[in-house]
């Protein structure tokens, strides 16, 4: 595996799961955890995008799928590690912002690649 796929791939998808873990950490003393997903989502889109166009150099829809299946990955495996196992939420955590948030990390890359493949 070459070292901008991986970073592309392993590493965006870290980094962004990342963000949005330390931002749900800051906003919980003030946002109503009911909340805290509606609220942390328009901000990830924003920064994802921002990675997918300015970071992201493939021109290639297959590396988007890539990218899609990799970042969502990723995201669910640490949410259960990091949230599911270490704070057990009494209410749940997977609600219908969360199934969104995973949507979202699936398909914005989809979206973006085939944006570029059509230019």
């Amino acid at each position: 595996m070459n070292k901008r796929l991986l970073m592309d791939t392993v590493g965006w998808g870290f980094i962004l799961w990342l963000i949005g873990y330390v931002l749900g950490i800051v906003l919980f003393v003030f946002v109503p955890s009911a909340l805290l997903g509606w609220v942390i989502m328009p901000i990830g889109i924003v920064i994802t995008l921002w990675v997918l166009l300015k970071k992201i150099k493939s021109r290639s829809l297959r590396y988007y799928l890539l990218l899609g299946v990799i970042w969502t990955l990723i995201a669910i495996f640490f949410d259960y590690i990091f949230l599911v196992k270490l704070f057990k939420p009494s209410d749940g955590y997977y609600k219908l912002d969360v199934y969104l948030y995973y949507i979202l990390t699936f398909l914005l890359p989809l979206a973006v690649g085939r944006r570029i493949k059509t230019q």
